[in-house]
C-alpha cells in the first residue's frame, strides 16, 4: 500500500466536477458547431481551475507528498495551507512556501521510498 494519497481532497474533486460540466460544454459545441457553446465551456474549465485553487489555498486541498493515514480523509482539513507546502505550485502561485523547508520525520515513522518501475530508471 502507498504511503501516498493524491487528490482525495474536496478541492480536487470539486475541480474536476466543474470541469467536467465545462468539457462537456466544449463538446456539445463542437459537436453543433457552436461558437458560443465553446467559449462558455472553456470559461467553465477556466473557472474550475480557479475554485480547485482557491479550495486548495482555503486548505480543502492537500500538499504532495507523504502525509500520516490520519489526514487521508477528504473531509480533514489541512491547517498548515496559510504558510503554504513546500514543493507546491498552487501555494508558490499565491506567494506561500517560498522556502522548501524539509518536513521534520517522527521518531519511527516510515518514509516512502522510490523503486524503480522500469530497468530503465
Amino acid at each position: 500500500m502507498s504511503l501516498y494519497d493524491e487528490g482525495h481532497t474536496i478541492a480536487g474533486w470539486t475541480g474536476v466536477g466543474i470541469a467536467a460540466v465545462g468539457g462537456s460544454g466544449v463538446g456539445v459545441g463542437v459537436c453543433t458547431a457552436s461558437v458560443p457553446a465553446v467559449v462558455v465551456g472553456l470559461a467553465i474549465v477556466a473557472v474550475s481551475a480557479l475554485v480547485t485553487w482557491l479550495l486548495h489555498l482555503s486548505g480543502w486541498g492537500k500538499p504532495p507528498g507523504v502525509r500520516p493515514r490520519d489526514q487521508w480523509g477528504m473531509r480533514v482539513r489541512d491547517t498548515r495551507a496559510r504558510e503554504g507546502h513546500a514543493g507546491c505550485v498552487s501555494c508558490r502561485l499565491a506567494g506561500r512556501g517560498r522556502t522548501a523547508a524539509p518536513v521534520p520525520v517522527a521518531q519511527g515513522e516510515v518514509r516512502a521510498e522510490s523503486i524503480p518501475l522500469s530497468p530503465i530508471e
